[in-house]
C-alpha cells in the first residue's frame, strides 16, 4: 500500500466517464425496478414464523429440504436458539384449502381407529381449526387425550364438542414426524405477520431510510457547507438505487443467492447509508483543510490532492471490510447471503461514489453557480 502514498490521479478530469458510468447504472436499476419489480420477504407480505425445538440436533439443509417438498411456497429456514432449535417462516397464512381437508380426514382416521363405532361429525371449521361433535363428555374426554398422545393438538370444547387445531405447524409437525421419527420435537410457537403488518413495516421502513439521509444532510450542512451536505447525499441516493436494482435485476437468475427485500437488507441499507457517508466525510475532511491550506489553489487541485491523500485509507477499510462480508457471503449460509450481498456490492459502489460522484457533485455546482468555496 506503500505506492498509494504519493498517488497523484486527476479524479476530477474523469468525472465526466464516471457520469457515463453510473447513468448507465442507474438507468438499469430504475429498469430492473420498474419491469421486474422487488421480490418482497415475508415481513413485508405477511406469512407466519413457526419454532421448532428438537431433542438432537438437526441439519438446516435437511429440514428446508423437507418442507420444500411439502407444498409450502417461499420459506425461510434458519436455527433458533441453538443446534436444536429451528425457526421456519413462510409466506403462507393458513394451511391451503385442499391440505386442510387432508388433514381433517386424517384426524377423523385417527378417532375411528381408537372408537371405530363411534359417530362423529364435523360442527365448525375455521382456518386453523376444526371442531367434532360427539355423544358424550367421556367421548371427548378419551378421544382428546388419545389425539394428544399422538401429536395432534386436541382438546376439550365442552360436553359433547372436541376442538383440534390445523395449522401451519401442524402442518409442518406431520411431515417431520413421518421423515425424522427418531428425533423428537416440539412447537414453541406459531407467529402469524398479517397483511396489514407488512405493510406498516415496508412504509416504516422507507421513512427511516429517508429520515437517515435527513438527519445525515443536516450534520454535514452544519459541518461542511449546504453543498456538500447535498453532494454526499446524492451519493448516497446513488448507491441504494443501484443497489436496490441489483436486487431486482438478480433475483431469480442466481438460485444461490437469497435476492429478497426484508428487515435484514433494510438494515443492510441503513448500514450502508453509514458506511458510504464515513468515506465520504473523510474526503470531504481532507478538502476543507486543502481549501484552508491552499487559498489560491483551484478547487478540482485541492479535491484531487483530498482524494489522492485517502486513497491508502479508503482501499484499506473497504477491502478489509469487503473480505468478512465475502466470508458472511460465500460461508454464511442461505439467511444471511441477502444481507452479505447487500453490503458487498454496496461497500464497492459506495467506495466508487465517494470518488466520483460525491466530490464531482461539489465541483460542477460550484463551477455552475460561479461561486467560491470559503471556510
Amino acid at each position: 500500500m506503500r505506492i498509494l502514498d504519493n498517488l497523484n490521479i486527476d479524479f476530477i478530469s474523469k468525472r465526466k466517464m464516471a457520469y457515463f458510468i453510473s447513468g448507465g447504472l442507474i438507468l438499469l436499476s430504475l429498469a430492473s425496478i420498474l419491469f421486474r419489480g422487488l421480490e418482497l420477504g415475508i415481513d413485508f407480505k405477511g406469512g407466519t414464523d413457526i419454532a421448532l425445538k428438537f431433542d438432537d440436533p438437526v441439519e438446516i439443509s435437511v429440514i428446508r429440504t423437507e418442507l420444500d417438498n411439502i407444498g409450502l411456497g417461499n420459506i425461510e429456514v434458519k436455527t433458533f436458539g441453538g443446534e436444536s432449535g429451528i425457526l421456519v417462516r413462510t409466506e403462507l397464512q393458513s394451511v391451503p384449502t385442499n391440505i386442510y381437508s387432508d388433514m381433517v380426514a386424517a384426524i377423523e382416521n385417527a378417532i375411528k381407529e381408537f372408537q371405530p363405532d363411534v359417530e362423529i361429525s364435523v360442527s365448525d371449521s375455521a382456518s386453523n381449526s376444526v371442531t367434532f361433535n360427539l355423544a358424550n363428555n367421556n367421548l371427548v374426554e378419551n378421544i382428546s387425550s388419545y389425539l394428544y398422545k399422538n401429536g395432534y393438538q386436541a382438546s376439550r370444547l365442552d360436553d359433547t364438542h372436541l376442538i383440534v387445531r390445523v395449522s401451519l405447524a401442524d402442518w409442518i409437525e406431520e411431515a417431520l414426524r413421518n421423515q425424522m421419527p427418531n428425533n423428537r420435537f416440539v412447537v414453541q410457537k406459531e407467529d402469524h405477520v398479517g397483511p396489514k403488518i407488512g405493510s406498516e413495516l415496508k412504509q416504516d421502513s422507507i421513512i427511516s431510510v429517508l429520515l437517515a439521509l435527513a438527519v445525515i444532510m443536516l450534520y454535514l450542512g452544519f459541518r461542511f457547507k449546504f453543498v456538500f451536505a447535498l453532494g454526499a447525499v446524492v451519493a448516497v441516493f446513488h448507491d441504494v438505487i443501484i443497489t436496490l436494482g441489483m436486487f431486482a435485476l438478480l433475483h431469480g437468475l442466481i438460485p444461490a443467492l437469497n435476492l429478497e427485500i426484508s428487515i435484514s437488507i433494510v438494515a443492510a441499507f441503513l448500514t450502508l447509508v453509514g458506511y458510504s457517508i464515513n468515506d465520504t466525510v473523510v474526503v470531504f475532511d481532507r478538502v476543507r483543510e486543502n481549501i484552508k491550506l491552499h487559498k489560491t489553489a483551484d478547487l478540482d487541485d485541492n479535491m484531487n490532492r483530498a482524494i489522492n491523500s485517502t486513497m491508502r485509507r479508503t482501499l484499506v477499510t473497504s477491502l478489509t471490510t469487503l473480505f468478512v462480508v465475502g466470508v458472511l457471503l460465500f460461508f454464511g449460509g442461505d439467511v444471511l447471503r441477502g444481507f452479505a450481498f447487500a453490503m458487498f456490492f454496496g461497500i464497492l459502489i459506495g467506495t466508487y461514489s465517494s470518488v466520483f460522484v460525491a466530490s464531482p457533485f461539489v465541483y460542477e455546482y460550484v463551477q455552475k453557480s460561479k461561486k467560491r468555496i470559503q471556510f
